[in-house]
Parts: C-alpha cells; structure tokens; sequence
C-alpha cells in the first residue's frame, strides 16, 4: 500500500464521485478507479458501494477512511517537523470550535502564539460539538474548544472559560417589565422558550426547572444564536443562552437578564486527542492555551 493510494481513497471520500475526484487529482478516470480497486484487494474488503447513480463508503470503507485521515496527517506533519529541526517552529496546528464566546477564546490564543511563533499557520474548522469531537477523534482535528456536556472518552480536557446563561426577548414582550439586570428562572413558566437544539441541552435546561415543579414550554430549538436572536427580535419566544450570544444584540429592540435563583453557567472546554501523537508544533500550542488558565464572564 503506497500513500498515494491512500490520497486517492480520500480524495473520492471527498468528492463521492469517481469522475470529479479525478479531475481534481489531476489523473485520468480509469488510472484512478484501478487504484482504488487494487486497494480494496489489498485490504481485502470492497471499500466503496457503486451503481450507475450513487457511491457510497462501505462500513469497512467508513472504518478505513479513519485510518486514512490520520495515516496522511501524520506523513504530511513528518515532513513539517523535520524541516522545523532546522528553521525554528513551523508547521499547521488544525483547530475546531463551536460558536458563542469559542472563537474569541482561540483567537485570542492565536494571536498570543503568533507574537511567539510568526511561521505558525492555523486550520480552523466550525461546527456543533458532536461535529468538532468526531473531527477531534477522527485525527482532523488537533485540539478544539467546545462547551458542556459531551461525552469525555478518549479526550483530554481542560476548563477555559465560564459564562453565565441569559434569557434575551423583545423590547415587546411580557417580560420586558421585569426591573434590573437578572431574572429568576421560576419567571420564565409559561412563556415560549427557544434553546440550542443540542440534544444534551434539552436536558439541561429540563433539569433547571424541574427543582421547581415546572415543565419548560420549549418553543424551537435552533442550531445558532443568530437565528435564536432573530426570533427574539420577532417575539416569537424566549432565547435562553450562554451569555456571549449578547455580543450580538444591536440596537434595543432585545433586552437581556442573566438568569437567577439559581444562576447556571456555561462551561468551554479545551480538548485534544490522548490516543494518537500530535505534531510538535500542536504539543506546544495546545501547551500555550492550557498555560493561559481558565477565565470568567464576571457579569
């Protein structure tokens, strides 16, 4: 088995198209299709499903396609780390965050290495925390910020960063009335409540309430803050959220409270991989943003 097979195998992950992952390897169809043939005898599975219309990863191809990603990741971090023995620390340091106060924790992270290191060159990638966990498992990722619950196995995690949760609804709604800067959460019964659709958030939020005998009205539950803000704006309900999501309030059409009696925070997480070597250049950064400690919203 040759890497440039293995190259081969990913590039029609990739594109799911035998067709389109040639032309973008820059070789003929056919030379391509035999390659990817010889592999699945190699390994002695057919790694990929074909019919006239579709092409899928056989579970062996799924299981293989781990291995791929992680075999190519560490040849390509091979040659950036002998070329960093001779001219200094060099190298990509592949990163994965979720949204709320995560990009301004690692870009804060960044620029401090960056004053470091200058020849330092990063890869970030955005999704939902299941997404960045499996691109943290899968070996595409090095290190990535996340928030909790998650599912620790296999990850080594450090606390960053603390938020308290905020309620945000329209200058128009009931509780627009309420006085100061907090609400009780008891006050949010019977009004329609959207939250993050993680399903662990559900939960959650669930389990606040229940203390208090009281069944949340869950009226939408949206993959992002700017959605939840937009439907504030719209009065549809209330967006119970951690507390970054403020940052995108403009103007007063919504108001925010920190939410009370008892007040919840939400945790960020740093987390990388205990079960494969990360490159040189990742070790450091990911020792860089453990060595920054954890830090507080202090509203």
């Amino acid at each position: 088995m040759e890497l440039r097979h293995i190259r081969y195998f990913l590039a029609v992950c990739e594109e799911m198209n035998f067709t389109k992952a040639a032309a973008k390897l820059m070789i003929a169809q056919p030379p391509l299709s035999r390659q990817i043939k010889d592999l699945e005898e190699e390994v002695g599975a057919k790694l990929f499903v074909r019919d006239h219309h579709n092409l899928q990863l056989t579970d062996e191809g799924v299981r293989f396609r781990t291995y791929a990603n992680r075999i190519v990741m560490l040849a390509d971090r091979s040659v950036e780390d002998i070329k960093e023995m001779h001219t200094g620390l060099r190298g990509t340091v592949y990163i994965a965050e979720v949204e709320g106060k995560a990009p301004h924790l690692m870009s804060s992270f960044i620029s401090g290495f960056s004053a470091e290191h200058p020849d330092v060159q990063y890869s970030i990638w955005n999704g939902n925390s299941d997404e960045v966990i499996q691109r943290i498992r899968n070996g595409l990722a090095d290190v990535a910020i996340i928030m909790e619950p998650f599912d620790p196995q296999g990850l080594h995690v450090e606390n960053i960063y603390k938020e308290p949760w905020i309620a945000m609804f329209s200058k128009d709604h009931l509780l627009a009335a309420t006085k100061g800067d907090s609400i009780k959460l008891e006050m949010l019964e019977g009004h329609n409540l959207i939250i993050p659709s993680k399903g662990s958030r559900l939960q959650e939020i669930s389990d606040w309430f229940e203390p208090l005998g009281i069944t949340p009205q869950i009226r939408a539950r949206i993959s992002n803050a700017v959605t939840a803000y937009e439907l504030c704006e719209q009065n549809v309900g209330v967006a119970i959220y951690p507390a970054a999501a403020a940052d995108l309030i403009q103007g007063e059409k919504v108001l925010i409270r920190q939410i009370s009696a008892p007040k919840h925070m939400a945790v960020y997480v740093l987390v990388y991989p205990d079960d494969h070597p990360l490159s040189p250049v990742a070790e450091r950064f990911i020792k860089y943003c453990v060595g920054k400690g954890i830090q507080h919203d202090n509203r």
